[in-house]
């Protein structure tokens, strides 16, 4: 779930962009604006998992293809994940606590555009206006916050962004189902959006007021061209995977995904090439433990966020659970997580690349035990028979997920680690794009086919049981220690 895949990336973001360094005088407000940035970190997090819950009431109230449940979560995840370095940039550029703004304020704006959405065509404009906008805002406050705390407190600044986001794992759904059934003033699940609001005045105005303006040493140039080869490569390559099904698959589609590889490839041509301020570092693509790490976190996140989205439409259409109820039966394998990732910390130094194995393993048995769960009771199946799976399934992902940025960057040079960093954090959004469109197509296709929920749900989460045992083979190709935490 995309929440869960976020509480990974927050060592990784700090790394995106080089920041100022810290005046030797702490700034005054700087626990307030820690929670200024909180606030904005809240509401990404918030509107990258809810739509799992809220998307059947979504797909009744507007109607609209199977399709369109499939591009409310990939629309937003895929805008993150193509704007998410260039907002670094832009930060650098123009400065963050302005790029913050004016993120933070679009990003409100375009929650109420979701709400207020009349058709399918303008929520999913407005989701992906969301993404590019949150891609904007989140990279800004981590460089900020380097720089208004001094070094001894830093730790415990950041160290607060994991209860947030544990916190957000845990009650993100619990919250979009409760305030669904809610039906506040008939807003249903348009309020799920309309929460954002009060974050968003939150974070802009007390911005405006206390937060420095903070900019790199060295001003970057933004890569235009580049930024344009790798849009148009990943939309070329999710349209036709999300939308083929429901076209019947005519040659033209095909012919897209064949220009998406070519796009991708002249991406890296010319990434290669450019001597200034590339997206991606030239020589990262060279090194076999970031393509390696690239290919781990395709199958891993495509398998995971594609489970999540089909196991909340299951839970909804084929056991016929209430919003709230669906919330609450995704909190097993956060707390899972929650509990994997305090038992992995410790023994990330010492395990390396052998804890990711346990975790995937770990996972993708939970995972096959859930199929064959869903198989043998079909729709009649209960909440109680699948929280075991599902818990133990979130302790392997917490077990891998805390290794697996520290493990892949051991394999790149000092100078690389920024960049690096900053295209696993898009290509692990990339992947929960890609994965909500192939696995969603599937599931839908199962439907379509006369078989049950039960079924589909099955047959679907035994494809992310194979992208996880793809993924245990891959990270052999990682080294075998993670990369020494620096301060």
């Amino acid at each position: 779930m995309d929440n869960e895949q976020r509480s990974s990336d927050t060592n990784s973001v700090l790394t995106l962009e080089r920041p100022a360094a810290p005046s030797s005088t702490p700034h005054r407000w700087r626990w307030l604006i820690l929670f200024l940035v909180l606030a904005a970190e809240v509401m990404d997090l918030l509107d990258a998992t809810i739509v799992n819950v809220a998307s059947p009431s979504i797909h009744r109230a507007l109607g609209g293809s199977d399709s369109m449940i499939q591009w409310i979560g990939a629309g937003y995840t895929l805008a993150f994940a193509i704007m998410l370095i260039t907002g670094g940039r832009l930060g650098d550029i123009f400065g963050r606590k302005r790029m913050f703004v004016i993120g933070a304020l679009g990003f409100g704006l375009a929650s109420v555009a979701c709400a207020t959405a009349q058709d399918p065509a303008m929520l999913i404009t407005s989701r992906i206006l969301q993404g590019a906008l949150g891609a904007m805002m989140i990279p800004q406050g981590f460089g900020i916050l380097k720089a208004v705390f001094p070094p001894e407190e830093t730790g415990k600044a950041f160290g607060l962004f994991g209860p947030v986001m544990g916190l957000s794992a845990v009650g993100g759904p619990i919250l979009a189902g409760a305030l669904i059934d809610a039906d506040w003033w008939g807003t249903g699940w348009r309020m799920i959006f309309l929460i954002n609001v009060p974050l968003m005045l939150f974070a802009v105005l007390g911005a405006i007021k206390i937060m420095p303006e903070v900019r790199a040493p060295e001003r970057p140039r933004l890569d235009v061209l580049g930024m344009i080869f790798l849009s148009v490569a990943s939309g070329l390559l999710i349209y036709p995977l999300i939308q083929g099904r429901e076209l019947g698959w005519p040659v033209w589609i095909f012919g897209l995904i064949a220009g998406s590889l070519a796009f991708f490839g002249a991406f890296v041509a010319y990434e290669r090439r450019r001597s200034s301020s590339p997206l991606i570092e030239a020589g990262l693509f060279a090194k076999k433990a970031f393509t390696g790490g690239l290919a781990v976190f395709l199958t891993f996140f495509g398998a995971l966020t594609g489970f999540m989205l089909v196991f909340g439409l299951f839970v909804q259409l084929g056991l016929h659970y209430g919003p709230l109820k669906a919330g609450l039966a995704s909190v097993p394998m956060a707390l899972g997580i929650t509990i994997g990732a305090i038992i992995g910390h410790p023994l990330t130094e010492k395990l390396g690349r052998r804890l990711i194995h346990l975790g995937l393993g770990i996972m993708a048995v939970a995972f096959g035990a859930f199929t064959l769960t869903v198989a043998h009771y079909g729709d009649s199946v209960g909440l109680w028979q699948l929280i075991p799976s599902t818990f133990v399934a979130g302790i392997g992902m917490g077990l891998s997920l805390g290794p697996a940025f520290g493990t892949i960057l051991n394999g790149v040079a000092d100078n690389e680690v920024g960049s690096a960093s900053g295209v696993l954090n898009a290509v692990q959004q990339f992947a929960g794009a890609l994965g909500i469109a192939v696995i969603g197509t599937v599931f839908f296709h199962e439907l379509t086919g006369g078989v049950s929920f039960g079924t589909a749900m099955a047959r679907t989460s035994g494809i992310s049981v194979g992208l996880l045992v793809v993924c245990f083979g891959l990270v052999f190709l990682l080294p075998r220690q993670a990369r020494a935490e620096q301060e």
